[in-house]
């Protein structure tokens, strides 16, 4: 656990010093500029309408925590992204290690070097096409004003919370090859509770700092979380080696 964590100190100073502090400038930027044009459209009303400057505050507030807190948690989904791939030879370990203690033994089916390689990289470039096709549609829900916004808020923290799922589940699935398809539809089939688990991952990978060392908390509980959830559930020749 000691080489991931140091791992992710090393990307988290370059995530920070880099992505955090552009980003809450631009931050900055956008609340500055919607509180001008709040205090122009306000200037330009009635006398009896001078008390929306109170509700004009409010709403810079709340937009200001939302977007820091967006900003946050995307620093923490990237550090996430960065640090599993990076730590995945230690994380590896500490799974095994933790699945054989759960169980009595493990499942892994061995492939060659080249293979697992290129299934960590096919890995990486379908979750990115999943984010991006989401991602998408989204976007697009935003033309619809008000109830389209909330949806693509609500569906963007759903697909981040689906992709941080598959990433602290993924060890003890790849050791058994499943396809893509196959991971994701475990991550459906074991709901509510991989919605609970990965949105508690989601809150500890958001905390700056703390979730330089809650990564491998995360892989550690999502090992523990294949073992009492996924496992009993999977088909005999996937459950263990004979």
């Amino acid at each position: 656990m000691i080489t991931p964590i140091l791992v992710n100190v090393f990307i988290g100073i370059a995530l920070y010093a880099g992505l955090l502090l552009l980003g809450w400038q631009q931050v900055d930027r956008i609340t500055l500029s919607l509180s001008q044009w709040l205090n122009n459209a306000i200037a330009s009303l009635p006398p009896w309408l001078s008390f929306l400057g109170v509700l004009a505050t409010g709403i810079n507030w709340v937009l200001d925590v939302v977007l820091v807190i967006g900003l946050l948690l995307i620093t923490g989904f990237l550090l996430v992204q960065f640090g599993v791939l990076l730590g995945a030879p230690w994380y590896g370990q500490l799974s095994e290690q933790l699945e054989e203690i759960r169980t009595g033994q493990i499942h892994t089916v061995e492939v060659g070097f080249i293979q697992d390689i290129w299934r960590a990289i096919l890995f990486e470039l379908k979750k990115l096409v999943l984010g991006i096709g989401v991602g998408i549609f989204l976007l697009m829900l935003n033309i619809l004003p008000g109830i389209g916004t909330l949806a693509a808020a609500i569906g963007g923290i759903i697909l981040t919370a689906t992709v941080t799922c598959l990433d602290f589940i993924d060890a003890p699935l790849e050791r058994r090859r499943l396809r893509f398809r196959y991971k994701l539809g475990i991550v459906f089939k074991s709901l509510p509770a991989s919605a609970g688990f990965s949105l508690v991952c989601m809150v500890l990978i958001t905390v700056p700092l703390v979730n330089l060392f809650t990564i491998p908390l995360c892989v550690a509980s999502g090992t523990l979380f294949f073992c009492d959830r996924v496992l009993p559930k999977l088909p005999q020749s996937l459950r263990f080696e004979h």
